[in-house]
């Protein structure tokens, strides 16, 4: 809920608690991700939708957009900054059907998509989300 305890998380809520998640994150990992911007939006646009072949919009959490770190060469320019996108509706129907904090569950969306950032495996991801 928000700050009066009588609505759900808006956009700017979700960016606070995302700032905040951020921050518990291990400083080896988080060190390295300066260049990366989080937004947090209602859904994922139409154009998400259709390239990830979702049936429902609630079908994603988060989204990393972006070239992986891995995947780099020092002669490409880049032309975007590299973006996580947090879906505010999705991720808040998977906080109250799942009964977890919505700290925690948006902490380990944010785990996932750093993961993708650095190209990392999601037993990677297990052992960061688990290390910090």
């Amino acid at each position: 809920m928000n700050a009066r305890g009588d609505q759900p998380p808006t956009i700017g809520d979700m960016e606070e608690i995302a700032a905040r998640a951020f921050e518990t994150i291990p400083e080896t990992l988080r060190k390295h991700v300066t260049d990366v911007r989080i937004v947090v939006e209602e859904f994922p646009s139409a154009e998400v939708m259709r390239e990830m072949a979702l049936e429902s919009p609630f079908d994603l959490l988060g989204l990393y957009e972006g070239v992986p770190i891995g995947d780099r060469s020092v002669s490409d320019v880049r032309q975007d900054i590299d973006m996580i996108f947090l879906y505010r509706r999705p991720l808040l129907d998977y906080w109250v059907e799942n009964n977890e904090r919505l700290e925690d569950v948006v902490r380990h969306v944010l785990i996932h998509e750093i993961g993708h950032h650095f190209g990392f495996s999601d037993d990677d991801m297990e052992h960061i989300e688990e290390a910090g």
